[in-house]
């Protein structure tokens, strides 16, 4: 596996706290994916920060000059110019447009019906549900995935099963899954 395989997290990726924790992990060393994104999905992220989810702005602009803080080179600029010619849903052209100015490999998100294949393949790109790619990674390196997870519990002060279980709100392939091979029912 390419430790610099780059994926691009739609912004419902990096505002679902739970998953978007356990990606950010995965790309820190031993890394196995290297994250990108843009400002305009960091600003989306903002928004539902405060504005859905009603964090505090203060805690919303923490979450944000982080994420930059920790992933200096995930964000994709230039790309704006590629905006009208992605066919994709309207609303979603711009995440589209920033993963082909970047060469992503592939675009992570659960809207997947706003990256319909047909749109995809000129472009050479695919989009792929959280949990999907999760599970790949999780089949290819079991005990980095099972090492992150683990830190997440220890710094959460949470058991790892609960961490797990957690994670089935929005994952619930993947957490049946790790819940299986650790031999514990979910």
């Amino acid at each position: 596996m390419r430790a610099d395989y780059k994926v691009l997290l739609d912004a419902c990726v990096l505002v679902n706290f739970g998953v978007c924790d356990l990606y950010l992990r995965l790309a820190e060393k031993p890394r196995l994916l290297l994250p990108k994104w843009s400002q305009q999905i960091l600003d989306e992220v903002y928004n539902v920060h405060v504005e859905k989810l009603e964090w505090e702005k203060r805690l919303a602009d923490s979450f944000q000059k982080k994420i930059k803080e920790y992933f200096p080179g995930a964000m994709v600029t230039d790309y704006k110019d590629l905006i009208p010619v992605m066919t994709n849903d309207e609303k979603d052209r711009h995440v589209l447009a920033a993963a082909v100015r970047d060469h992503v490999d592939l675009i992570v998100t659960f809207n997947l019906k706003d990256f319909e294949t047909e749109h995809l393949e000129k472009w050479d790109l695919e989009a792929i549900h959280p949990q999907d790619y999760l599970l790949s990674l999780y089949y290819m390196k079991p005990t980095v995935v099972m090492m992150k997870l683990s830190k997440i519990a220890s710094d959460r002060d949470k058991d790892l099963e609960d961490v797990i279980l957690d994670l089935g709100q929005s994952l619930p392939k993947f957490s049946h899954k790790l819940m299986e091979d650790l031999g514990t029912r979910s």
